[in-house]
């Protein structure tokens, strides 16, 4: 599916962030938090921002990290 869940689950692991603690730090179901995670939803393009907060609370690092790999477009041609 989409970059998101993928930057996701990268940065929660990297930085040992459980779902469960993002999901209520953001306020939200940790049904929600599972499927991104999983990649089996998209978070829209709200929730990305959303998720950028609620791991700028938790670790600073992590948030520019989660917006950095979700930014990135190397892997995309440039033809």
């Amino acid at each position: 599916m989409g970059k998101a869940g993928k930057a996701l689950r990268q940065v929660l692991e990297a930085y040992s962030i459980s779902q469960n603690k993002l999901a209520v730090t953001m306020g939200i179901g940790r049904s929600t938090m599972h499927y991104w995670f999983n990649d089996i939803r998209d978070p829209s393009a709200e929730a990305v921002l959303e998720i950028r907060k609620g791991l700028r609370k938790i670790n600073p690092e992590a948030a520019q990290e989660f917006i950095q790999l979700y930014l990135d477009e190397s892997d995309e041609s440039e033809e």
